[in-house]
């Protein structure tokens, strides 16, 4: 019986390319995100004044500060973190590392829970839409328009906006699975190769015991009538 991770095994992914060659575009892509991200952050913490985002009193009635030096501090180490964790998944993807893959395949499981619990709250609670789109500022293109449009019609297209989200994410999910089953599965046929080799000479006599076998006799010289 074939088993369901047998079952949606396959080499190739999306435009028809290799799983390997699709987890290294993958973890390129997210490692020059998460680099803009960071030189962003960096130019933040360097330029406080021009980058951090303040909400008008007109809008709040307070001025806030949407992000601090802690918080950009912390977004940082994240931002290094992901780059970090991108670049073993690109490096063994390409080296042909299987344990070097693992951690991107736990974050992307992770976004995946998040982004799940998102859609969990929104149709469980569905008022927290209306509560979120009251939070954005004044100058939000459109915000009375969506405001105004009923509630179940905005719960619907968020919901179908998360769903198409979640599909995609699962698909990638799948595709650094398979490259992980793909790099393990050629590493374990070569340990078992090099396996079956030394099991052949095992079943050779040890050296000493060879030279401890007595030579056979001579057959009997041939005796002329």
């Amino acid at each position: 019986m074939i088993s369901p991770w047998d079952r949606w095994y396959s080499t190739s992914c999306c435009l028809c390319c290799h799983v390997r060659t699709g987890t290294i575009i993958l973890g390129v892509w997210y490692m020059l995100i998460n680099a803009v991200v960071l030189v962003i952050l960096l130019s933040a913490l360097n330029d406080p004044i021009q980058y951090r985002y303040h909400l008008t009193s007109s809008e709040l009635g307070t001025d806030i500060d949407v992000m601090d030096d802690a918080n950009i501090c912390i977004a940082t180490a994240i931002s290094l973190l992901m780059i970090l964790i991108c670049g073993m998944a690109t490096y063994g993807a390409y080296k042909q590392h299987a344990a070097w893959i693992i951690p991107f395949f736990c974050y992307q499981i992770f976004d995946f829970a998040l982004n799940t619990l998102v859609a969990i709250s929104v149709l469980v609670y569905p008022n927290t839409v209306q509560d979120y789109l009251q939070q954005l500022p004044g100058t939000f293109p459109y915000k009375e328009d969506i405001m105004s449009t009923n509630n179940m019609c905005l719960v619907f297209a968020v919901l179908l906006f998360i769903g198409c989200i979640l599909s995609f994410k699962a698909y990638l999910i799948g595709c650094v699975w398979n490259c992980y089953r793909y790099v393990s599965g050629r590493g374990t046929t070569e340990v078992l190769v090099y396996v079956t080799t030394n099991d052949t000479t095992v079943l050779l006599p040890p050296y000493e015991e060879a030279i401890a076998i007595p030579p056979k006799e001579p057959p009997p010289q041939y005796m002329e009538a």
